[in-house]
């Protein structure tokens, strides 16, 4: 048993009308975890990160987040929804974009102090996004956006960091790039992210969940072919190419 989780389910259970989403669900995070978690789609991955940040509640289950209801505990937390589409047209710069972080914080109405902007500096810094500050959003790179957003992220200093495939639509340079930089951020952040890309999640994080409604699999990210038919529910071939390892799924 984890000794005072980040993140506490116990027995969660979610439904959509007649859709069940999630299905007794228990799952401990430590602090400063690197989890990855996996998953088919439909399978409850970002309504899992939802019910963390208290935006879904779930029919039944205990969730504690840094110890307190998630509605409590959610100013504490960075979140990095999937890529929205947006108008890169839209005259907001980085900086711009990263201060939208301290709302929560501040409120609409307050204007930005010096507190905020040192923050939003502090934010810049570690994704490496400083020179580009006076930038428009909408004329950075897919994976320069992305810095971005999790600079967003930061900004409020959270003490959990969660992101919702923050590596779709990523060029592969790019994608290593940001693994870095996520795998440098659990040194002071708890970082959960779910993704697709079961080779890199394996290699690059700590932990791993591998959910599809009910939760097969948590623990270290060495997988079995075994663990992954079950979650996919078809069967898995595991392959090496080079020095890293790549699981991908037969034809069915």
């Amino acid at each position: 048993m984890i000794e005072n989780p980040v993140i506490e389910l116990h027995d969660v259970w979610v439904r959509f009308g007649d859709v069940s989403v999630l299905e007794g669900v228990s799952l401990s995070v430590s602090r400063y975890d690197f989890l990855g978690i996996i998953g088919p789609n439909g399978g409850g991955k970002s309504t899992l990160l939802k019910v963390v940040l208290g935006l879904v509640s779930p029919e039944r289950g205990v969730v504690r987040v840094l110890g307190e209801p998630p509605e409590r505990s959610r100013r504490h937390v960075g979140y990095v929804a999937q890529r929205p589409a947006f108008d890169r047209d839209f005259p907001a710069s980085v900086w711009d974009v990263v201060l939208m972080g301290r709302y929560p914080l501040r409120g609409l109405l307050r204007r930005y102090g010096a507190a905020d902007e040192m923050a939003a500096e502090r934010a810049l810094e570690r994704v490496g996004m400083v020179a580009a500050r006076q930038k428009q959003i909408g004329r950075l790179s897919g994976g320069e956006q992305q810095r971005v957003f999790i600079a967003r992220a930061l900004v409020g200093e959270p003490r959990l960091q969660l992101l919702d495939e923050p590596l779709a639509n990523v060029d592969p340079a790019m994608q290593s790039d940001l693994y870095d930089l996520l795998g440098d951020l659990r040194r002071s952040v708890t970082v959960v992210m779910v993704s697709h890309d079961i080779g890199a999640v394996s290699v690059n994080v700590e932990s791993i969940a591998c959910l599809n409604r009910k939760l097969f699999y948590h623990g270290t990210r060495e997988l079995s072919p075994e663990t992954l038919e079950a979650t996919y529910q078809c069967p898995v071939q595991l392959i090496a190419h080079g020095p890293v390892p790549h699981r991908v799924l037969k034809e069915h």
